[in-house]
């Protein structure tokens, strides 16, 4: 499990999940995606087949070529996938019911331009790595995928504001059966939520400044400060490298003091050669930490 706060609002939040079409391009090189039995382009987009299925006030129901998946309205949206039919595994139907992953995504309204994203990954295979891995080891990599689009969404977000269009059809041209969710999503929240989230007053409807792309993207006080694994993990390497840093200045301060001839050169050449492998090592911590707990970057021009 996991959560992050991000700077757009819960209906692009909610549009993004449920559109599976966009992971091979914004997300390319960072989601594993298993050979298709069609021809793809560069990235390794397909075409996917996609269905909308018994659409209510409580949501809906969606069929895809490697699953199924719902719309809990209003917040909850879960995908299951059988593994050995997305990866196309020759393997029997017995087997291929064995194995299956599910998503869960909870998408919770903040205020105008911000929501709040909880996620849940149960499976039924491979459960062994959970009791052996860190959970933080895992949300660095599930930081780094929202971080892939993060920013598109929030620019994406404001330019469809600027249209002022009177429906959200009028901005946004879905023509694919890959659209057919996020279609399903807003035929849901104009019949059965107004249309726009109903903040009661509360806001006054205009989306906030945006901010420096650092700050948009701070991972710090967005997840590490509210997730239990990370916070520790964070406080944790920064004392390590607090460590690594007193560990060199004392190396080569021993090293300054000490008399010619109290110390042999094999002695003096080691403590030189620890500060400098301890000041690598903080510097090199430092920038694990900054990457890793701050703000990492994703630019698509250089992918």
């Amino acid at each position: 499990m996991g959560n992050r706060d991000l700077p757009f609002g819960y209906e692009v939040l909610i549009e993004n999940l449920m559109d599976p079409a966009h992971l091979p391009y914004a997300h390319y090189g960072l989601i594993f995606n298993s050979t298709p039995k069609v021809k793809v382009d560069r990235e390794g987009g397909s075409p996917l087949g996609m269905k909308v299925e018994k659409l209510d006030k409580n949501g809906f129901n969606g069929k895809q070529d490697w699953g199924c998946s719902y719309f809990i309205a209003p917040c909850i949206y879960h995908a299951f996938i059988d593994v050995d039919q997305r990866n196309g595994s020759a393997i029997s139907e017995t087997e291929k019911s064995n194995r299956r992953l599910c998503l869960v995504f909870m998408c919770i309204p903040v205020s105008q331009g911000k929501s709040r994203f909880i996620w849940s990954f149960p499976k039924n295979f491979g459960v062994w790595i959970d009791k052996i891995v860190p959970r933080w080891m895992f949300h660095i990599g599930q930081n780094l995928i929202l971080d892939s689009d993060l920013y598109l969404l929030h620019v994406q977000e404001h330019k469809i504001m600027e249209l002022e269009a009177t429906n959200w059809q009028e901005a946004c041209f879905v023509p694919t059966k890959s659209d057919a969710f996020v279609v399903g999503f807003r035929r849901w929240l104009n019949k059965y939520g107004g249309g726009v989230v109903d903040w009661k007053g509360k806001f006054s409807g205009a989306l906030p400044p945006s901010p420096p792309r650092e700050q948009l993207m701070d991972r710090y006080w967005s997840h590490v400060v509210s997730c239990k694994s990370c916070n520790t993990a964070h406080k944790g390497l920064k004392t390590l490298e607090v460590m690594l840093q007193t560990m060199s200045v004392i190396s080569i301060g021993i090293v300054a003091v000490t008399k010619q001839n109290m110390m042999s050169m094999v002695a003096k050449s080691t403590m030189a050669s620890m500060a400098i492998i301890c000041f690598a090592a903080s510097k090199w911590l430092a920038q694990f930490i900054d990457k890793n707990f701050h703000y990492h970057d994703y630019n698509h021009a250089f992918v």
